[in-house]
């Protein structure tokens, strides 16, 4: 018998801009940075919470009292990174500190530049060092650097208007991480790399999963029986793309359908080529073409057979 091939691994990186408009107390806040002034939003109790938030965490009233705090303040707890990662505030190991500025009750969560972990203490006296080009945002911050001095004065009470003040953010998301298909994805893969199709069936409906799963979603059971599929189908539903994405080579409109294989028991997604896009239709029947490197299918084309009857897909779209 054949061993199953090793499981498959490699880096994937998520990564997108989030775009997003700001609150009044979220503005202040942020033109607040791009001035090298702090601010804070006073609670009913009296409590300064920096950075400030609109409805009070506890009561869920609506906060508006914006008051200024120190640049200067006291560090609650920290952690060392010694190895720091792209997009992080520092390029050199520092500290995450979270620091309670001189005139909040609340921390903020930020990095320490130290020279080791031997330099870092709760308690410790530190002061912002505030970047040398400001465009309202939290890296305005550039971080904290040891300072030592006496707590500020108590924060006095600030009307949070700024010329020109910022209200919108774009802020990069990223994610880098290792991603496994696990084993019934691997063989799959590898299948592709035959130019072959293979999903599993279910022992229990006997639906066949396209690409497979591992495990029937619906009847809860392993899915350990290999069954090739296709290599032809049927478009069971489709639309045309009218907005080109970043970096792709594909030009709109195209065509993005659900195409059901022969012998699987739901559809899988390809783009649909070899034709005008207006063209294609329910019940088109399609083959693959694969990619230069013979890995996957880069789209399906029209096989030339008459189009599949409606009852012989009806059940998977």
């Amino acid at each position: 018998m054949t061993p199953p091939p090793e499981t498959l691994h490699a880096p994937l990186i998520v990564e997108f801009p989030f775009t997003r408009s700001l609150s009044p107390i979220q503005s202040a806040f942020l033109t607040g940075l791009r001035e090298q002034t702090v601010l804070g939003v006073r609670t009913e109790t009296g409590d300064v919470l920096v950075p400030p938030v609109e409805y009070d965490p506890a009561t869920a009233a609506e906060l508006r009292d914006l008051v200024e705090v120190g640049a200067t303040g006291t560090v609650t707890t920290w952690a060392w990174n010694p190895e720091p990662r792209p997009g992080q505030p520092l390029t050199t190991p520092f500290a995450w500190v979270l620091v309670r500025l001189d005139g909040a009750d609340t921390a903020l969560l930020h990095a320490l530049d130290a020279p080791g972990p031997e330099a870092v203490r709760t308690g410790m006296r530190v002061r912002i060092r505030w970047a040398a080009e400001r465009s309202g945002a939290i890296t305005d911050i550039a971080c904290f650097e040891p300072y030592d001095s006496d707590p500020a004065a108590e924060p006095h009470p600030h009307e949070g208007q700024f010329t020109d003040p910022v209200t919108g953010i774009v802020a990069p998301a990223r994610l880098d991480y290792t991603y496994s298909p696990g084993r019934a994805q691997t063989r799959y893969l590898h299948a592709l790399a035959g130019r072959r199709t293979v999903g599993e069936r279910c022992p229990s409906c006997t639906k066949v999963y396209v690409p497979p799963r591992g495990a029937c979603p619906t009847c809860g059971v392993a899915t350990t029986d290999q069954v090739e599929v296709g290599p032809s189908g049927t478009v069971t539903t489709f639309c045309i793309v009218n907005i080109k994405a970043r970096n792709a080579e594909i030009d709109v409109p195209y065509v993005y359908a659900h195409i059901a294989l022969d012998g699987a028991g739901l559809a899988l997604h390809g783009r649909i080529a070899g034709i005008p896009y207006d063209k294609v239709r329910m019940g088109l029947r399609v083959e693959p073409v694969w990619s230069e490197d013979g890995r996957y299918p880069d789209h399906y084309r029209p096989t030339g057979e008459p189009d599949a009857d409606y009852d012989t897909y009806k059940e998977l779209l």
